[in-house]
Parts: C-alpha cells; sequence; structure tokens
C-alpha cells in the first residue's frame, strides 16, 4: 500500500511533447504510483493562450497562466516549454524552492547547463534531461550510470531526426536536398524554419551534452566545431555510394590525445561525413536517432530508436519523472553534475580522421603527379585514388566539372584536421587545379 504523501507535479508547457506528458500522466496515475510509491498529482499546466486548440483533450482546470504560483506549489517542475527564457528564470525558480526538475530543452542545458547544475548541486536537488539528447532513446542514464565505471573513448551519434531523413532520401531515392527537404516539411519531420536542423545547431547543442556527460567536463556550446548538409550535393552522395559509404550527419565525441602537447583532451564536433555501410549507422534510416559508444571495457554499444515526436520524447521524460519521484520518496541528494575531470577542449585542427576530396583538375599529362606533392607537402598520406573520364561539355550546373577537365576522387589516410586545411588551401591555389569540388570525412572505420 501506498503510504507516502502525494507528490505534486506542475508541467511547463502544453504543447506537442508536454501534452503527451500530461494525458500519459492523467491516464497511468495508479500504475505510475505504484512504480514510484507516491501518487503523482499534475497540480497544473502552464500555457501561454487557455484557449488556444491543443493535439491532446485536457482538463481546463489545469491550465494556468500564473507561473510563480504554479512552480512554488510544485514538489517536481518538468519544463517542455523549450527556448532559453523564460525557462532558465522558471527552473531557478523551481530549484531554489525546493523542487526536483526534469527538462528537454537541450538549447538552454546546452548554453546555460553548468549554472542550472550548480543550482541544483547546491541545494541537492536533481536536474534530468533523458529527453534532451536523443528523445526516446535513452542514453543519459547508461552514460551517466551504467558505463560509471568505464572509461568512453567515443560517441558516433545521429542524433537529429531531421536531417538523417534529408540525407537518408537522398541517398535511397536520390532527391535533392531542396526536394527531400519538401518532403521532410510535409511529413512534418522539418519545421517551418529547419535551420536549427539543417545547419547542425540542433546537433551541435546535443553534442555539447553527450560530451560533457560521458568525459566528466564541462564542453560549452561555443567549442563544439558546426557543420549543417546544406553543401551536400547528390554527386557526393552518388560517389559515397560507388565507394561502398553513406553520408550522415554525426556529431562525434572523443578523447584525443593533442599532437602538440601529448596531453589528453576531448572533442566535440558536428558535420556530414561517409560512414561505411557496414557500421550499424549507416543502418539507421528515416527520422531514426542513433548513438554508438565505443567503451574501453565494455566496448561498442548501440542505442537506437525515435529520436523526436510528443509520445515518444513523453516516454523519456515519465522515465525521469519516475526517477526523480522515487528520490523523493527513499530520500538521498539528486544526482550532481560530474565535471572532475575537466579536460581541454581541443581545436578542430587536431582532430585526426580520413578524408575524401574530390577534385576538378585539367586534362593533362603530369596532374597526379602534381596533386600527389600537394599532398605529400602537408604531410597527408593518399589512400586511393580515382578518376573520371573528361567531360566533352560544359557542366550545367555549378556542381558540374567544365570541358576539358576531369575530375579526381582522393581518398586519405588519417591525417590532421589541420594538415588537410592546408592542403586544401594549396590545392585550390594551384593551376592544375580548375575546383575543389567537396571535401567529406570519413568516420566509424
Amino acid at each position: 500500500m501506498i503510504e507516502y504523501r502525494n507528490l505534486r507535479v506542475a508541467l511547463l508547457g502544453g504543447g506537442s511533447v508536454g501534452a503527451q506528458v500530461a494525458r500519459l500522466l492523467l491516464e497511468h496515475s495508479d500504475e505510475l504510483a505504484n512504480r514510484v510509491g507516491a501518487s503523482l498529482e499534475l497540480v497544473g499546466i502552464l500555457v501561454r493562450d487557455l484557449d488556444a486548440p491543443r493535439t491532446v483533450d485536457l482538463p481546463r482546470e489545469l491550465l494556468t497562466t500564473d507561473a510563480d504560483s504554479l512552480i512554488l506549489g510544485a514538489d517536481i517542475v518538468i519544463e517542455l516549454m523549450g527556448g532559453i527564457e523564460p525557462a532558465r528564470s522558471y527552473i531557478l525558480t523551481a530549484i531554489n524552492s525546493g523542487a526536483d526538475v526534469v527538462t528537454a530543452n537541450k538549447a538552454l542545458l546546452a548554453q546555460h547547463g553548468a549554472e542550472l547544475f550548480e543550482a541544483a548541486d547546491q541545494v541537492g536537488a536533481q536536474l534530468n534531461y533523458e529527453a534532451a539528447v536523443a528523445g526516446a532513446i535513452p542514453i543519459v542514464r547508461p552514460l551517466r550510470d551504467s558505463l560509471a565505471g568505464d572509461t568512453v573513448n567515443r560517441i558516433l551519434g545521429i542524433v537529429n531526426g531531421t536531417t538523417n531523413f534529408i540525407l537518408d532520401r537522398m541517398d535511397t531515392a536520390g532527391d535533392t536536398l531542396e526536394e527531400a527537404l519538401a518532403t521532410a516539411t510535409a511529413l512534418g519531420y522539418a519545421e517551418a524554419d529547419p535551420t536549427a536542423d539543417i545547419e547542425g545547431y540542433d546537433a551541435a547543442q546535443k553534442a555539447a551534452l553527450l560530451a560533457s556527460l560521458a568525459f566528466h567536463t564541462n564542453v560549452p556550446l561555443e567549442k563544439v566545431y558546426r557543420e549543417g548538409i546544406t553543401q551536400v550535393t547528390p554527386q557526393q552522395i552518388e560517389s559515397a555510394r560507388k565507394a561502398g559509404y553513406v553520408v550522415k550527419l554525426l556529431a562525434i565525441c572523443e578523447r584525443l590525445t593533442d599532437p602538440e602537447t601529448g596531453e589528453q583532451g576531448v572533442s566535440a564536433r558536428v558535420y556530414p561525413a561517409m560512414v561505411h555501410r557496414g557500421h550499424p549507422l549507416a543502418a539507421v534510416h528515416g527520422a531514426n536517432n542513433a548513438v554508438f559508444v565505443e567503451a574501453e571495457a565494455a566496448g561498442p554499444l548501440m542505442f537506437y530508436g525515435a529520436g523526436a515526436g510528443g509520445v515518444q520524447t513523453a516516454s523519456a521524460v515519465l522515465g525521469d519523472l519516475v526517477s526523480v519521484a522515487r528520490r523523493h520518496v527513499m530520500g538521498g541528494p539528486g544526482y550532481a553534475a560530474s565535471s572532475h575531470a575537466d579536460l581541454p577542449i581541443l581545436d578542430i585542427g587536431k582532430v585526426t580522421t580520413r578524408y575524401a576530396v574530390t577534385l576538378e583538375v585539367t586534362d593533362e599529362p603530369g596532374v597526379l603527379s602534381t596533386i600527389a606533392g600537394v599532398f605529400s607537402k602537408n604531410h597527408v598520406s593518399l589512400a586511393q585514388v580515382e578518376q573520371s573520364m573528361t567531360l566533352e561539355t560544359p557542366g550545367t550546373t555549378s556542381h558540374e566539372p567544365v570541358s576539358g577537365t576531369a575530375t579526381l576522387v582522393i581518398g586519405t589516410h588519417e591525417a590532421t584536421e589541420a594538415a588537410l586545411a592546408a592542403t586544401v588551401n594549396d590545392l585550390a591555389a594551384n593551376s592544375v587545379v580548375t575546383n575543389v569540388a567537396s571535401v567529406l570525412r570519413v568516420e566509424g572505420v
């Protein structure tokens, strides 16, 4: 029999995720109470407009526009508003009032996570955020708890469903980026303004959270290197396919050794990369997400599932809620943010990986030797070179070679980003190169 007092739950936000959280809380109240050991009482839902249409029929008496009264009367506050303000202020108010917090706000945590976790640590409160990283996929708890005794060396993540859908359509259906984005928008996978997704901002926020958690180091958002997918062309997709690869937007977090100092550091970055079709991440299709973790003792681990969606994300939110509520019943302090390692964040130039460089060159004797010399000068070793036949007619788009040129696709061995950047600069200035058509990293090998 449940004897513990009711735990009062305040919900900030009644949008697609918030509405589903409210519905599940109300419909499964008895089952959740048995799991927690106390009843979870939804005491109110903060909304901007009491009369706005909603995806779920919520009890009118639970809706309110009075944030302060709702927050100050709660034991647990669930923040699903999004954005920076007033969400940041509301969470601080909740923590300072003694309430625990559950949030799915990746943008807020990526920018102000250190401040919020410190505030929670000061009062022994919990700040849980499973839904902020990969939707329904459980990744925060495995990194924080299950792998707490292990050393995580690398994380490769497909953490944005919109971009994965777009790149998957380009690979499987032959769409251009514009066509695939239009389909994603029509299906509800992309927002009216898709900038945060296709320019990699959303994935960068998640990379900051993953790196901070995995490496016990505060990784500020501004230290995450970011490239989006807007420059990915059908030609790159086709070239990757012929070579046995698929292009994915990856969030990559890894421990690295600084080549100059020999000290260990951390890299967090987001960019489109070629992934071999035999790698598990290559099989992630549609709007799904996946996180591939490489740990020292546990080895490779794969977490796969829906990265977004109201009901799916609500599942992660409720998981955090149950965890927080159990702490109330059993007692004890909340989880403290772990930043004891305090590793330096390494610049992108110190990252080492492989590359696929596509060049348009003049079709004349000695070109291959000249190109090889440029790579050698910058200490970038060639792994393979593929040359297409010379074009007889001018190209019709900015991505097509012009008459009298040939296309070289050059695969490299591992090299630093700094060395590769110097190589690209020298190639662009070389008289035999008419265009550096594309540069893609090769990851997951």
